[in-house]
């Protein structure tokens, strides 16, 4: 199986599958001597880990970080960082029913069409725990962006159809992890809450729209036609598996725009030339410019749902229908937020020591 690797000087290889005995992540081409210790990566996992809420799926896992190599003495040391998160609260007899009926809007299709074998259990590669591993090198990311006075913020802006209002970037870093759904706008977090109690007493499920924000990136960050930043940007957040569309400042609605609308006009500021509106996402041909880097993903409502659903049994090629039972999240966008952030700062880190932003070999001494 190809494709388990992202990134290109700063690169990580996910592994694992839903129900085995764990998942994790290998990081290579971490510079050497950057303060790193299992705590930097637990921060990040507990933000994504099951069962936080009453809107999450109740399988309850520590989702406990162990680095089995690359620190030494609490720094890193050049080598691969190789992070182990055990999966212990596993049940796979809901999933033994399942095993010759594809589940409608799962991978369990394709995986089987393609290699003719598959783990049925909990969804085994494809599955959402595999972004732990995401999450634990994005840890990593973040705290070589924090050197470089780089922050990512992610914050649900709509849920079920129910829209944030829009906030500041203080109100993101202050109200964003206060309530379980991720949102800024406390109002709306509130009707979002109830939105997902009833979508899952109707046995169904509901998606949504999470923004993401590089701020602190500086001008130039980015490669020219193949390799700019916002298609790398694209990339990584397209490669989360419940994400269906990704846009960067006005996104899909320059559509509707015109020129004299959509352009950022361009001034002098504290002898600085910048950008008087953001619709860029701060990007320009693909490379920075300076303004916050604003992204936005598509997520799609959670496949698994116990509404009846038509699918094939392929033990005896028959039409059937199927009912999921198990424990699921009613929604995706809140648990989300974690690993959109760490897609963008691996991008960012990987970007930035292409152009000679960040030393490859020595981050800090």
């Amino acid at each position: 199986m190809a494709g388990n690797t992202f990134g290109t000087l700063f690169r990580i290889t996910t592994w694992g599958e839903s129900h085995g005995p764990g998942v994790g992540v290998v990081i290579d081409g971490c510079p050497a001597g950057i303060a790193l210790d299992e705590t930097d990566i637990q921060k990040e996992l507990n933000r994504r880990r099951p069962g936080q809420s009453d809107i999450t799926t109740p399988r309850k896992e520590e989702d406990k970080a162990e680095i089995l190599s690359g620190v030494f003495s609490g720094k890193t040391t050049g080598a691969p960082i190789s992070i182990m998160v055990k999966n212990l609260d596993v049940d796979s007899s809901k999933y033994e029913e399942l095993k010759n009926t594809p589940r409608p809007g799962h991978a369990d299709l394709t995986y089987e069409l393609k290699y003719g074998l598959r783990d049925w259990r909990g969804g085994g590669r494809s599955s959402a725990r595999e972004t732990i591993g995401r999450v634990a090198g994005g840890a990593v990311a973040k705290k070589l962006l924090l050197l470089q006075g780089i922050e990512v913020l992610g914050h649900v802006v709509e849920l079920g159809g129910i829209r944030a209002k829009p906030v500041s970037i203080e109100d993101i870093r202050e109200n964003t992890e206060k309530n379980p759904v991720r949102c800024a706008d406390m109002e709306a977090a509130v009707e979002m809450q109830a939105m997902i109690h009833a979508v899952r007493s109707e046995g169904d499920s509901v998606g949504g729209i999470v923004e993401i924000i590089g701020t602190g990136v500086p001008a130039g960050v980015g490669e020219p036609v193949f390799d700019k930043l916002s298609a790398e940007l694209a990339r990584g957040l397209m490669s989360i598996g419940a994400v269906k569309g990704v846009e960067f400042g006005a996104g899909f609605k320059c559509a509707q725009m015109k020129g004299s609308q959509m352009n950022d006009p361009i001034a002098l500021r504290d002898d600085k030339i910048r950008a008087l509106s953001n619709n860029a996402g701060g990007m320009l041909g693909g490379i920075s410019n300076g303004e916050p880097i604003i992204c936005r993903i598509a997520v799609k409502p959670t496949p698994s749902i116990s509404k009846e659903q038509r699918t094939v049994d392929m033990s005896n090629m028959k039409d059937t229908r199927i009912k999921i039972t198990g424990r699921h999240d009613p929604s995706i966008p809140p648990r989300i937020v974690p690993v959109a952030e760490a897609m963008v700062a691996l991008v960012l880190v990987d970007q930035m020591m292409r152009g000679g932003f960040i030393n490859p070999v020595i981050g800090e001494k």
